[in-house]
């Protein structure tokens, strides 16, 4: 018989995907009055995959992901991304987002996005949004789904994300000085 208990706190990671990267300070500013200080974040990746935001944010796209140095507890991941979601519209102009924000969190065994669209194999944790199963991390790499996006695919933010997961297994041994941040 399984016992319940409380799940293991997660490292929280947040994508951002923009056209004018100048508004990225203003929107970090907002991320770590809400989540505390970064962690570490990625360096500028060109985020050409997908033509899906094109047509509202411009082009060329650019992503930047970061890491929080607090842990979350994994139910937060509902109130997390209705909080980025609202900070989607308070940078938005009208309807035309200038932002889109990717929240999800880091467990030793996998990394998980949030959504509010649901799909075969997301499952729904509250408030209208889906936890999304993004990456599994097996045989010493992470591992890509059939359903993964194409940008968390690529090998930039794969190895952005292992540096993620090497920093928060340590955290959880209570060894946080131990690695370098990534610029």
């Amino acid at each position: 018989m399984s016992t319940p208990r409380p799940p293991q706190s997660a490292k929280l990671v947040i994508g951002c995907v923009l056209h004018h990267k100048p508004l990225l300070a203003p929107v970090v500013r907002k991320l770590t009055e809400r989540f505390g200080p970064l962690d570490v974040i990625s360096s500028w990746m060109a985020f050409d995959l997908t033509r899906y935001y094109e047509r509202e944010m411009g082009r060329p796209l650019f992503r930047r992901v970061a890491a929080f140095r607090e842990h979350v507890d994994q139910e937060r991941l509902p109130d997390i991304k209705l909080f980025t979601n609202g900070l989607e519209a308070h940078f938005s102009e009208g309807p035309q987002r200038r932002v889109n924000l990717d929240p999800g969190y880091m467990l030793p065994e996998r990394f998980v996005l949030a959504t509010g669209k649901n799909y075969t194999h997301r499952i729904y944790v509250g408030k209208g949004i889906y936890a999304d199963l993004t990456l599994i991390f097996t045989r010493g790499a992470f591992q890509t789904l059939p359903w993964t996006y194409p940008d968390y695919a690529q090998p930039e933010i794969q190895e952005f994300l292992l540096h993620v997961r090497s920093k928060y297994l340590l955290d959880l041994k209570g060894k946080t000085d131990a690695l370098q941040p990534v610029e």
